[in-house]
């Protein structure tokens, strides 16, 4: 384009211009500029990006640790014979449930039955021998009295009733001790539960002392325990929420779940040991639970729950609102200005997918729960709270 045709151009718009002035038309001038400022301004402004929030809110929940262990009998008794001859009748099935006091093995009672009717006319003798003293004695008496007896005579009399009296006492003392040994030829269970096989049979002969042969085994189904190994960490957490009131009779419940088994016992802590190990630093933890059906075993491998005393106030945090920032964990909160803030948090336990927030954030926070690839600092964002969100970011 030449010169000349330039600056015609430029002198034509120019007289438009002037001509609009000229009939009133500034407002459509202005309207123009405006509109091109407006389209401007929307070109330039950031746009919120929509994201999904949780509320923090503190719950009060119960916390629990895992761990494993092996069951153990609450009662484990080793049958021995404390009476020596022939086993004459075993009295029990293979596996059977006993009582206490049931008779598992009678030995021949007839030897000893001989010794406590030997025993019993001994006692007689010695009563009869006392009787006859006590008479004696008061016949010494009077006679004394009346000074028709010496003295050394009637402390004879009275010593011989005094070894009457003492003989009277062993005569009982050895009824009493074949009686004992007589009971002893009926074995009997001491404990109720579950009888093991019979290791001796009917007549075979033992004998009683250290080297007593084992008959069998009875362990307690009642209860039964479960000793595991708790680190030191969660034993000094759990030791605070225990009074001094509190520490004989622990209250904090225990779950057990067997092996590929998803039934759940439920019990409660019984002991702590004395002292940490301080190779492994755990301590040796023993719960208690119920076995009234006698399902669980002595020796069986069990996994366990424990949970805290009581239940304590706790943040709970989705574990999709977790970044991750090399050997840092990061969430995303949004400010009063609806813009994105970088907050470092310091986790605990997860439970049930949400993570324990022991640090890092306060009740009221609102958090980013999704998307956190797409989020950066101090990013303008539309927050949405959604009660499916919400309910899961802060569930116990």
């Amino acid at each position: 384009m030449s010169k000349t045709l330039k600056l015609a151009t430029l002198l034509i718009a120019s007289t438009v211009v002037i001509m609009l002035l000229m009939n009133g038309h500034t407002g459509f001038i202005l309207n123009a500029f405006a509109a091109d400022d407006a389209q401007t301004d929307i070109n330039t402004k950031p746009q919120a990006m929509p994201v999904d929030v949780a509320i923090v809110e503190k719950q009060a929940i119960r916390l629990w640790k895992e761990f494993s262990g092996r069951l153990t009998a609450v009662d484990y008794v080793e049958i021995r014979p404390q009476a020596s001859g022939i086993i004459t009748e075993v009295k029990f099935v293979d596996g059977q449930f006993v009582n206490k006091g049931d008779i598992l093995y009678v030995i021949d009672p007839r030897p000893l039955k001989a010794i406590v009717a030997q025993e019993s006319a001994d006692l007689i003798v010695a009563k009869n021998t006392d009787a006859l003293a006590v008479k004696e004695l008061h016949r010494a008496k009077d006679l004394f009295r009346k000074n028709m007896i010496s003295q050394q005579v009637y402390d004879e009399i009275s010593n011989d009733k005094l070894v009457a009296d003492a003989s009277v006492k062993r005569a009982e003392a050895e009824l009493s001790e074949a009686e004992i040994n007589l009971s002893y030829a009926y074995i009997k269970s001491p404990v109720s539960g579950r009888v093991s096989r019979a290791e001796l049979t009917h007549g075979n002969l033992v004998s009683a002392g250290p080297n007593a042969p084992l008959l069998t085994t009875v362990v307690s189904s009642e209860s039964i325990y479960a000793d595991f190994d708790v680190d030191e960490q969660t034993y000094s957490h759990y030791m605070q929420g225990v009074t001094s009131e509190q520490e004989s009779s622990y209250k904090s419940p225990v779950e057990l779940r067997l092996q590929n088994s998803e039934s759940v016992y439920q019990g409660k802590i019984y002991a702590f040991d004395n002292r940490i190990d301080p190779s492994s630093g755990t301590i040796r933890a023993r719960a208690i639970f119920k076995n009234p059906q006698g399902k669980l075993l002595p020796g069986m491998y069990a996994r366990l729950r424990l949970g805290s005393v009581s239940e304590e106030k706790t943040i709970l945090i989705s574990e999709r609102a977790i970044g991750t920032d090399q050997n840092r964990k990061f969430v995303y909160v949004v400010n009063g200005e609806n813009k994105t803030a970088y907050r470092e948090v310091h986790l605990g336990d997860s439970i049930n997918g949400d993570r324990i927030v022991n640090s890092g954030l306060v009740a009221g926070d609102i958090v980013i729960v999704r998307g956190l690839m797409r989020i950066r600092p101090n990013m303008l964002v539309e927050p949405k709270v959604s009660a499916k969100v919400k309910t899961k970011a802060v569930k116990s």
